[in-house]
């Protein structure tokens, strides 16, 4: 993987998020949706969970690779 130069997200897996100031987020490489509330959502990843809290929370678009989180987000916390 070093030697090629390729980014982790694209060998193992690995989680990639992308937050466009507050109100969005781009969740790549998840495995499921362990729970969603308008106040919460949480992630089950590769080699962990992550949980979006905040208000308004929404689902706008979601594929087994990828997603899209808006809403107004206060925190994002790995467990």
């Amino acid at each position: 993987m070093d030697t090629l130069k390729l980014p982790k997200d694209v060998c193992m897996g690995a989680l990639r998020v992308t937050l466009t100031g507050n109100t969005e987020a781009w969740v790549e490489n998840y495995r499921g949706i362990l729970e969603y509330t308008e106040q919460t959502i949480l992630l089950q990843t590769k080699t962990c969970q992550v949980c979006f809290e905040g208000s308004r929370l929404s689902i706008d678009y979601y594929t087994n690779e990828d997603m899209k989180i808006s809403g107004c987000i206060g925190c994002v916390r790995y467990l």
